[in-house]
């Protein structure tokens, strides 16, 4: 460097901008960032002991990231060196790295190769200064605005620490301009300047925490006001509003204001904090975010966060968009403010993630097949069968039938959760509903000869059976019978109810519906049902949850007394149980309770014992003494008649069996019985019900099986062969098979259900 090149360099620190002069040299001098300056801070330690490794500062503009740099340089034994990435290239980058090569080899002096702006480096630039940071050939020293985790070469971000400036305070912005004005030599120290409080609460307050914006400020205050007769110069609050007249808010539409006051503002608008969302949407307006942006934010969040919650935020917002691009700014903004308000007062639900919930089922299992009553009948359904057993639902009541959509593989699952707020709140009952009367009707066995299905589980059996009766009306039948038990119950909300047959849970959640302030305890058969309540009662909130026993109804007392033992051992602080020693029911339901009793009036004692003075008893009984008889559906002529007419005499046989507790009994017999355990007011109402059955090979081969699981009911066939009167073989038991086959195999029919309701109440 030589005389005139130093000239030219005083001159030009001479004429910088204040900001530029001000620049302290020293830790001493400067001010704020306490949180990693402060005495005994690593960074100062390292500073002052000149042992620093590569840095990134990283924080808002005008906190001292380069003036951290410059102090640094004027600290530090090592050779210093300076770039900006926004006018430096590769080149520059290697003749830096050739220099401290030099230093290196000839003075055995680091160097640290201060970058400002480092997040303006391409990602090749970035790379190139990799290898030579990793061998320590420079220290390097970044400076930027921007997120270094997301804006900078991630292996340069693991080998350098990061600090992260914050925006000064206001005592730090006026220590900075007492600073200055004191400064006799870089800032005014030499003038005369007079600065009142107010007008330095102003330049302070709008600066928003940018020391450069308060120094500019000052500046033209100081540069432009003339001296009065005393030389005196007035910085008075309206000449500070002229220097300074519009807030410095931090937002870059491509950096982390960006992204963090968005995230702001939708979090808020999640939040249905209005106040809140105002102020970020204001700011974005004020810092010049492009209001179509704001709008396409707000379009997402009316369909994440809002959905069918309130089926018209989407309306709405698409509609103020659209009145934005016809008027544009400044009258716009009316448009985005109404936006805002809307989508924060609606209701709220995230619904509609349920899409990626079936999505990830659709990537994560097995390609599934599309049932063949779904599949397009217009081409091969004549050859393949396909559509064949659709229903069509505008020919059913309320324009709905309970239907398999989901393949056989995926039967019963779950994806869409109702929100309880606004519109979804409406529609979540009649969700629930429908599919609890698909999920009784997929499970639900038939009380008849041929014995109960597989009532739970997952596999080809259960799936057939869930493919074969959502080939009917079952689903809706199951939701009729449902309504009008609850119509003669006639549950208030106050109400203690108890199911006395839990199955699918059809009617246990219908009355926690209904008897939202009173309670429902259900007893469920087997321990694998009481577990799929528990489950799906962990959807309800813990006071709303029905109390689950398991066993037979004639244990219902010593269950019940074990569950108050139970409770009381989980929580001995307590005096008193929540279950009362001898609780008495409002209202006692079932469903098919007594189908299988073998002591069916010792159960109606105990649950007339149950049932408080004043309580409603109401039951649906199928009477499978009345189901469909199998030779019926045929056409048995083609047998020969003596073979014919033991067909229809052993299966008659079955419902004469006076020791088989599901066929010796018929509707008057549970009226009976009800009456001798000594409840009042007895009606009873038998109705006959009809779906449609399609007869498919599984279910002949279901009828006609030589062998039954455990616990199960002879078949069909069983009963033929064992039935010692008919004395039918095992040949004419095939041919029975091959006619049933011939005549019904493919078939729909009609299959009727016999349900006993039953009403009864307790005076006294």
């Amino acid at each position: 460097m030589d005389l005139f090149d130093h000239a030219r360099e005083q001159q030009i620190e001479k004429e910088a901008p204040l900001a530029a002069r001000m620049r302290p040299r020293t830790l001493d001098e400067f001010i704020g960032q306490t949180h990693i300056l402060g005495p005994g801070r690593l960074l100062r330690r390292a500073i002052q002991a000149d042992q620093l490794s590569s840095l990134i500062f990283y924080g808002p503009p005008g906190t001292g990231k380069t003036t951290l740099a410059r102090i640094i340089a004027n600290t530090t034994h090592a050779h210093f060196i300076a770039l900006n990435a926004v006018l430096s290239g590769v080149k520059d980058i290697r003749e830096a790295i050739e220099v401290a090569r030099n230093k290196r080899g000839m003075f055995g002096q680091k160097t640290i190769l201060f970058i400002d702006e480092v997040h303006r480096f391409n990602k090749a630039q970035q790379d190139a200064l990799l290898p030579h940071v990793e061998n320590g050939t420079v220290i390097l020293i970044g400076a930027t605005t921007e997120n270094p985790y997301f804006e900078v070469n991630k292996a340069l971000v693991s080998r350098s620490r990061i600090f992260q400036l914050r925006s000064l305070t206001e005592d730090d912005l006026r220590a900075i301009t007492q600073q200055t004005l004191a400064d006799p030599e870089r800032g005014y120290g030499r003038l005369k300047v007079n600065l009142t409080e107010e007008a330095l609460d102003h330049l302070v307050n709008v600066a928003n925490g940018d020391a450069r914006a308060v120094l500019n400020a000052l500046e033209l205050a100081v540069e432009t006001t003339p001296p009065d007769a005393y030389g005196l110069i007035n910085i008075t609050t309206e000449v500070a509003e002229e220097s300074i007249q519009r807030r410095a808010v931090l937002y870059d539409k491509d950096g982390d204001a960006h992204f963090d006051t968005i995230s702001a503002f939708i979090k808020s608008l999640r939040g249905s904090d209005v106040d809140a969302a105002l102020y970020w949407l204001a700011k974005m307006v004020y810092a010049g975010e492009d209001p179509r942006f704001i709008f396409r934010r707000m379009i997402i969040f009316a369909g994440e966060d809002i959905g069918l919650a309130d089926p018209n935020a989407l309306r709405v917002v698409m509609a103020a968009a659209q009145a934005y691009d016809y008027v544009g700014l400044p009258e716009g903004r009316f448009h985005l403010a109404e936006a805002c308000l809307y989508l924060a007062t609606a209701p709220k639900s995230n619904s509609a993630f349920a899409f990626f919930d079936a999505l990830a089922t659709v990537e994560q299992e097995r390609e599934a097949e599309v049932p063949d009553h779904l599949r397009d009948a217009s081409r091969d359904a004549e050859g393949l069968g396909h559509g064949e057993g659709y229903l069509y639902p505008h020919a059913y009541r309320d324009h709905w039938v309970a239907q398999q959509y989901l393949p056989a593989a995926l039967q019963g699952r779950v994806f869409y959760q109702p929100g309880d707020q606004g519109y979804e709140a409406t529609i979540r009952e009649q969700v629930s509903r429908r599919r609890e009367e698909q999920l009784a009707a997929m499970l639900e066995a038939e009380e008849s000869l041929a014995g109960p299905a597989e009532t739970g589980g997952k596999g080809p059996v259960a799936q057939n059976r869930w493919l074969q009766r959502t080939l009917s009306n079952v689903g809706q039948q199951l939701g009729h019978i449902r309504d009008r038990v609850f119509a003669l119950a006639r549950v208030e909300r106050h109400d203690l109810v108890l199911d006395l047959n839990a199955g699918t849970g059809l009617l246990t959640w219908e009355a926690v519906r209904r008897a939202p302030v009173g309670g429902v305890w259900t007893l469920a058969a087997t321990p694998q049902i009481a577990t799929a309540l528990e489950q799906q009662a962990h959807n309800l909130d813990s006071l709303e949850r029905p109390v689950i026993l398991t066993g037979e109804v004639t244990e219902l007392l010593q269950r019940m007394a074990a569950k108050r033992g139970e409770w009381r051992m989980a929580n001995p602080t307590f005096a008193h149980s929540p279950f009362a020693d001898s609780p008495f029911f409002d209202v006692i339901i079932g469903r098919n309770t007594f189908t299988h009793l073998t002591d069916k009036a010792a159960a109606a004692q105990i649950i007339a014992a149950l049932l408080k003075p004043g309580g409603r008893l109401a039951l649906a009984e199928i009477v499978p003494r009345h189901t469909q008889r199998l030779h019926q559906l045929v056409d048995l002529s083609g047998l020969p008649a003596s073979l014919a007419d033991r067909v229809r005499a052993a299966e008659e046989g079955i419902y004469a069996n006076a020791a088989d507790p599901m066929l010796n009994w018929d509707a008057p017999d549970l009226q009976a019985i009800f009456q001798a355990a000594g409840l009042s007011s007895l009606e009873l109402v038998v109705e006959t019900l009809t779906s449609d059955l399609t007869i498919s090979a599984d279910q002949l081969e279901r009828w006609f099986a030589l062998t039954g699981g455990p616990g199960r009911r002879p078949t069909f066939a069983q009963h033929l062969l064992n039935n010692a009167s008919a004395q039918i073989t095992q040949a004419e038991l095939s041919e029975v098979k091959r006619m049933f086959e011939r005549q019904l195999l493919g078939q729909i029919i009609a299959w009727p259900t016999t349900v006993a309701y039953l009403v009864a109440h307790k005076t006294k």
